[in-house]
């Protein structure tokens, strides 16, 4: 298997994306892990489906 670009990482209070080629964190932090958001961005995704899996995490944060 391939090594993947965007993985999700455990911080204090939830979980953060962590972009292995840029060597940087990725969107904000989460406090569910966002498995279907890591697939969708490492499987290259159309720039709404991304989105729309941002709006939905942003909005369980609240």
């Amino acid at each position: 298997m391939a090594k993947r670009r965007y993985v999700a990482r455990g911080v204090p209070g939830g979980y953060q994306i962590w972009d292995n080629r840029a060597r940087r964190w990725w969107g904000e932090p989460c406090q569910l892990c966002p498995d279907d958001l890591v697939a969708a961005l490492n499987s290259g995704a159309d720039h709404a489906t991304v989105t729309a899996l941002i709006n939905r995490y942003r909005a369980l944060k609240r």
